[in-house]
């Protein structure tokens, strides 16, 4: 490996390890909003926040962060 390859795979690392901290702090918060949600039995609202909670974890699963 060159020292070239070795650096882009630093920073694509670094840039995933990110990202994921990005995505944990979201799913944190659609966790948060979807609680709200139930507790005020807004159908809609939940609907919304499990589809966001979907796509959060399928993009942890692909940066395999779970």
């Amino acid at each position: 490996m060159s020292v070239k390859q070795l650096i882009n795979s630093t920073r694509k690392r670094a840039g995933e390890k990110q990202r994921t901290a990005v995505l944990r702090l979201e799913m944190d918060y659609e966790l948060a909003t979807l609680f709200e949600a139930m507790n005020q039995s807004d159908k809609n609202k939940q609907k919304e926040c499990k589809q966001k909670l979907e796509r959060i974890r399928q993009e942890l699963l692909r940066l395999k962060a779970l």
